[in-house]
């Protein structure tokens, strides 16, 4: 992920509506949830305060949408969250970290729909 791509996201989740957004999104998986539900679910912001938000992330690269019905449902984009976090840890202990390393590659590879995972061994970075 280049810096700027990392700046505009990161500045995308710097606000606490969109923020709270992403992270219902990230809870609700890949099928996503639709617009009037996501107002629902922050209780505090109308519908055009959401529209907003969710216009602002889809910018960003962070959500998309699509359309079912007369709906329209949101999504994170699982892999764009994940290289934004493999971005903050990339150079995690000079880049010699198995922890991080492991991390990262679990990152790559999540899609936002339920995988069976091995128990992670017990590893210390120093």
């Amino acid at each position: 992920m280049e810096e700027k791509r990392a700046l505009d996201a990161f500045a995308a989740i710097a606000q606490e509506t969109r923020l709270r957004i992403i992270r219902l999104l990230v809870t609700v998986g890949a099928d996503g949830m639709a617009a009037g539900a996501i107002t629902q679910a922050l209780e505090t912001a109308s519908a055009p305060r959401v529209s907003f938000h969710l216009n602002h992330l889809e910018h960003a690269g962070l959500i998309e949408s699509r359309r079912e019905g007369r709906s329209i449902i949101y999504s994170a984009i699982f892999p764009a969250l994940s290289d934004l976090v493999a971005f903050l840890m990339r150079d995690c202990c000079s880049g010699h970290c198995e922890v991080c390393d492991r991390a990262i590659d679990l990152f790559a590879k999540c899609t936002g729909r339920p995988q069976k995972v091995a128990e992670p061994k017990s590893i210390v970075c120093e």
